[in-house]
Order: C-alpha cells, then sequence, then structure tokens
C-alpha cells in the first residue's frame, strides 16, 4: 500500500503547522497521485517556489512513494483571508 491522506496530513501539519490544508487522493486509494491546499505562516516572505520547495522538503520520506503531488494552493494567512473575503463577495453579488 502506497501513502495515505492520513499519512501526508499528519506530517505537513507536524512540519508546517498550516492554518488550512486539505489534502485529497487523486489516485482512487493508490496513494500515488495528491492535490494539496496549504496555508502556513512559514510561507510568509517566500516566493511561490519556495514555498512549493517547503512542502516537497517536508514531504521528503513519502515523495520517495509517491508519483504525482500537486500543490494547487500554497498561500500565507493573510492570501488565505483575502481569497476567502473575495470568494464571499462574489457569492453575496457585492
Amino acid at each position: 500500500m502506497g501513502v495515505t491522506k492520513e499519512q501526508l496530513e499528519s506530517t505537513l501539519t507536524s512540519k508546517l503547522n498550516p492554518q488550512h490544508l486539505e489534502v485529497t487522493d487523486t489516485s482512487g486509494g493508490c496513494g500515488a497521485s495528491f492535490v494539496i491546499d496549504i496555508v502556513s505562516e512559514r510561507f510568509e516572505g517566500k516566493r511561490l517556489l519556495e514555498r512549493h520547495r517547503l512542502v516537497n522538503a517536508a514531504l521528503e520520506e513519502e515523495m520517495k512513494e509517491i508519483h504525482a503531488l500537486s500543490i494547487k494552493k500554497a498561500l500565507t494567512p493573510q492570501q488565505w483571508k483575502q481569497q476567502q473575503e473575495e470568494s464571499e463577495k462574489s457569492k453575496s453579488g457585492a
């Protein structure tokens, strides 16, 4: 059996202390492909590439068994809050 969604969540939580974390197994349960949305203060002042490298470094052991990892969002808490507010505005038609 490959890596589980719960393993990724546990590792990312312990290493990056995210305020928001969403891990989706897109491999149909075999643990080979995942999509991640993550919000962490550790991303403050870092460019997108540096944020992705932090996530990949945190998952170094798991990456040995994962075939595909898509980091859909790697945001700071402030960016996340701003996105949530914009989403609420668009839903309410403001």
